[in-house]
């Protein structure tokens, strides 16, 4: 009995560790010491790695919206903002993970809002492999909201800004329009892109799994904040203009129209109009023809308009004077007759620029060089660039020619064989009207008056502004342009256009000048292009419109009326009466 006993206690006797028990205590320690081995190896070693797998499924990139700069008319009037919009985009594999397509009560209800074909649209996610598809963009708030209420798994909204412009087709030409990524395609947008687009900041975010916002890491880019721009037009004006050149261009069945309206102190462009138009804000009515600023694009054959430039020339080299008269009688040139559509058998220059002579400035024209009056148009600022930056904007052309034919230098000047812009004729007149200081054009509103530089001396500048006054007097080419109230200074034109090998038969009709002239305040040209109503000449088209806007705009910015003109210069008053008698005689 004691020795069984013996046995039994030996048997479970634990003072010496059996070698199972080492063996597995030995498995423990180095499992142990594998976890931390691997622990100091992720966590102090190389904890990179991890990281970059946490931050992968956490960290997120976002963008603050960021809106485009917005233009604004001199008297803060918007003419192109940016409002809330959303876009409806799809995450196809998500759509069908959650068999979303089965619900086609919603998807045709999605299809009847965004106007899009029912087949269309399922096949745009019918890719599972997909991850984003654009359904439809710039959506207004109520059909997102609708849209949210569908409820369709795969379905998202984000917010985006859409180009609004107020004025529509008034001024579309001028401010132009956006893409639909918000980048500028025409006009000022386009222009003055860089200057109104804006780079949204961009934030580092984590977001827990079910995309919630936990932490706010900080700023990784630095944005651009956009700069709105102040426009020099006054859009009240600017309306005025439009509706009096769309009504123009109408009535005389013209293919087109152009307007523009500048400040002669400041040289701000106050109205650009054209016609035909189109409406900014209707995207599916946009067409590349009607989105043309023809104010700036597109360059005529100035006519008559530039009789007065080619007389200033002539009155500084001493080719003409005022008390001389000329035959004005048809004369052949070249083998071309050179005639006018106002007949008088002779006058003097104060004559020939009142009733708009041909064959008296042809005369004037071929005793002078070449150079002398291309020389004078430029130094108006015809055949350049403005300045003003406007996209598209032409130079237009002034002949330079080592040999000029007799019948090239007459033609000259009376305004063919060259091209101008409207932008261009309105600044010559503008510089005319500072009596002879040219100040450079601008579309933005100018804190100051630029001091601009002399071209002409003030003497032979206010002789010819006399003249032009009878222009649009009773009995002159320009009548219809006059404003009941104030002296007007201006000049018709009537040109052919030009066409491949000649000219054909159809017309430009212009009228350019200023008011009022005792203290000139704003200078207009108006052209109209391819009239084919009852007349086409510029005083009986473009007159009217011209006195019309002029009229609104003097009392609209309430200038005075005139002071009764001067006529104490002898050489004016033998000129306006011998310009009565040769009317009479002719």
């Amino acid at each position: 009995m004691k020795a069984n006993t013996k046995r039994n206690n030996k048997k479970y006797d634990t003072g010496v560790a059996p070698w199972r028990f080492v063996l597995l205590l030995g498995f423990i320690l180095i499992g142990f010491c594998g976890l931390v081995a691997r622990t100091a190896w992720i966590q102090v070693i190389q904890p990179d790695r991890l990281r970059q797998e946490g931050d992968m499924r956490s960290l997120r990139t976002t963008a603050d919206p960021s809106n485009r700069g917005m233009v604004t008319d001199r008297n803060g009037e918007e003419l192109a903002v940016s409002v809330p919009v959303e876009a409806v985009w799809a995450d196809p594999k998500e759509i069908h993970d959650a068999d979303g397509l089965k619900n086609t009560a919603a998807w045709m209800a999605l299809a009847d809002v965004l106007g899009l074909d029912m087949r269309k649209l399922t096949a745009s996610v019918a890719d599972p492999k997909r991850r984003f598809v654009y359904l439809q963009r710039q959506i207004t708030p109520s059909v997102a909201d609708y849209i949210s209420k569908l409820k369709l798994p795969g379905l998202h909204l984000r917010q985006e800004t859409r180009r609004y412009y107020p004025s529509g087709e008034i001024s579309a030409h001028l401010v132009g329009n956006t893409n639909i990524d918000g980048a500028g395609i025409e006009g000022i947008e386009r222009s003055f892109n860089d200057w109104l687009s804006s780079t949204p900041s961009e934030y580092k975010i984590r977001k827990d799994r079910q995309g919630h916002v936990i932490e706010n890491i900080g700023v990784v880019k630095e944005g651009k904040k956009a700069n709105d721009l102040v426009l020099s037009i006054d859009e009240r004006l600017q309306a005025i203009a439009y509706r009096s050149l769309k009504y123009a261009t109408e009535v005389n069945k013209a293919t087109s129209g152009s307007l523009v309206l500048l400040d002669v102190a400041t040289g701000e462009v106050l109205a650009m109009v054209n016609t035909p138009s189109y409406n900014p804000n209707n995207r599916e009515q946009y067409e590349s023809f009607r989105a043309r600023n023809r104010a700036v694009t597109d360059t005529y054959e100035p006519g008559s308009t530039v009789k007065p430039i080619v007389a200033m020339s002539a009155l500084e080299h001493g080719v003409i004077n005022w008390k001389e008269i000329l035959d004005t009688r048809p004369f052949a040139v070249g083998g071309h007759i050179v005639t006018d559509s106002h007949h008088m058998a002779s006058g003097g220059l104060y004559d020939i620029l009142r009733y708009s002579s041909n064959i008296g400035m042809a005369h004037i024209a071929m005793r002078m060089q070449p150079q002398w009056i291309t020389g004078k148009m430029e130094e108006f600022g015809l055949g350049q660039e403005s300045g003003t930056g406007l996209m598209g904007e032409s130079s237009g052309m002034i002949p330079m020619r080592s040999r000029w034919s007799n019948i090239e230098l007459a033609t000259l000047g009376f305004g063919y064989g060259l091209r101008v812009t409207p932008l261009q004729l309105a600044g010559a007149y503008a510089a005319l009207a500072n009596k002879g200081i040219r100040k450079p054009v601008s579309i933005l509103k100018v804190a100051h008056a630029p001091q601009g530089q002399r071209i002409v001396s003030p003497e032979i500048a206010e002789q010819v502004i006399h003249a032009l006054e009878g222009v649009v007097e009773e009995g002159g080419t320009g009548g219809k342009a006059a404003v009941p109230g104030y002296r007007v200074a201006g000049k018709t034109g009537t040109a052919k256009v030009a066409t491949a090998g000649g000219y054909g038969k159809d017309y430009v009709g212009t009228f350019a000048g200023f008011a009022p002239v005792s203290n000139p305040r704003f200078a207009m040209v108006v052209i109209i292009n391819e009239p084919h109503g009852a007349s086409y000449y510029g005083g009986s088209v473009a007159g009217p419109t011209f006195a019309e806007v002029m009229s609104s705009a003097l009392q609209l910015y309430n200038v005075p009326p005139d002071a009764l003109p001067d006529l104490k210069d002898e050489s004016n008053t033998a000129q306006r009466s011998e310009g009565k008698k040769n009317a009479t005689r002719s």
